[in-house]
């Protein structure tokens, strides 16, 4: 099928359609890393965006339940430069095309990924629609200009878990893995309640391989609630959309600030920057793979990081008993926070990142030793 990505600017790009056909609309984003499409895809926090591949040759391995996420597909649409015909893998159990057919997102190869990335570096992320039907480039770029933008937009609500729970209450969801088999869990000694404003599978996995007993609750879960269930720490997930709309969340975070130890992750970094009584605004493209670095202005260490966030927290308007931590190397830009009256910390990064370099992982240890002092 042919098909084609349109951008509100007005540039357009041809070329084959695959996976679901239809039509979507979302903001056009990139993303640099190598591998992972499929985490990619199923990352909450790419409700609402249609994301391209800067690596050329994308589903050379397939895709499979085990590497998911979350439960489904997030992204609208998936533009890549070549879909492999052929997924070698022994883990595979379904190709990339296939995947996105099951759950009806469009898939678009045959662009000219480097020029499409070129051009949102230049112009700025910016909303788009991808589609398998047959339309002129007027009519789509015209769609295009009237799709909701990303900014003032609350996808969390899309995302969040409606109901609580507590993950892998067997123990067995959270083995890491050797050739020998599941390496075994560690005791379980702390409790954690997880906000789920759209929260990765491993980021879960991550919390119960350090000894939590981890308690998920939906975003509009107030502060008395989370209290309730007598936690040792507090942890505040990933998720899609402008944290400057989840209003709601801000006022039950600030209320959280100095009662418990608190940990957070990209979305709920920045949701404690607003409760801090900051704010945070969007960067023209925003910061997408595996390649990110991050220097600890604490150590002078330099980090090497997975990101996926299209928004910052403002440095100059946060308080003075809020500390930088890190700090983009690209573009100077918070990476994160301390409070330094309160048992409190966050990063915009992932340290949690499947798949992706593990420098970061020391965050959820230091998590546990802020739980024990």
């Amino acid at each position: 099928m042919n098909g084609l990505l349109a951008l509100e600017d007005g540039r357009v790009f041809r070329g084959s359609a695959f996976g679901a056909a239809g039509t979507a609309t979302g903001e056009a984003c990139f993303n640099t890393s190598m591998t992972g499409y499929q985490e990619v895809i199923t990352d909450p926090s790419y409700r609402g965006q249609i994301v391209s591949m800067t690596y050329p040759l994308i589903g050379n391995y397939g895709t499979n339940l085990a590497d998911q996420e979350s439960s489904r597909p997030h992204v609208r649409g998936f533009v890549i430069g070549e879909l492999s015909p052929i997924p070698s893998n022994w883990r595979s159990e379904d190709s990339l095309a296939g995947y996105l057919q099951k759950w009806g997102v469009v898939g678009l190869e045959d662009i000219d990924t480097r020029a499409l990335t070129k051009h949102l570096r230049t112009r700025g992320a910016m909303r788009a629609v991808i589609s398998s039907e047959a339309m002129t480039d007027d009519e789509a770029v015209a769609r295009a200009r009237a799709s909701t933008p990303m900014s003032g937009s609350d996808y969390v609500k899309e995302v969040s878990t409606a109901d609580n729970y507590v993950w892998d209450p067997s123990s067995t969801e959270s083995c890491e893995w050797s050739l020998a088999g599941p390496l075994p869990l560690p005791p379980i000694t702390k409790r954690v309640v997880a906000y789920d404003f759209g929260i990765k599978t491993n980021i879960l996995r991550r919390l119960r391989q350090e000894g939590f007993d981890v308690h998920v609750v939906n975003a509009r879960t107030t502060a008395e609630d989370v209290l309730a269930l007598k936690p040792d720490g507090i942890f505040l997930s990933n998720g899609p959309g402008d944290p400057a709309a989840l209003t709601y969340v801000h006022r039950e975070v600030q209320k959280l600030v100095g009662k418990k130890p608190i940990f957070a992750i990209c979305l709920g970094h920045q949701m404690l920057g607003h409760a801090f009584g900051g704010k945070t605004f969007k960067l023209k493209f925003g910061h997408r793979g595996g390649n990110q670095p991050v220097k600890d202005l604490r150590t002078g260490r330099v980090a090497i990081t997975s990101q996926n966030h299209g928004f910052a927290v403002d440095p100059d308007s946060l308080p003075s008993n809020v500390e930088v931590t890190h700090i983009n190397l690209n573009d100077q830009t918070v990476e994160g926070l301390r409070a330094t009256d309160a048992p409190v910390f966050s990063v915009q990064y992932h340290p949690e990142a499947a798949p992706g370099p593990n420098d970061a992982r020391y965050f959820f240890a230091e998590f546990a030793r802020l739980m024990e002092s």
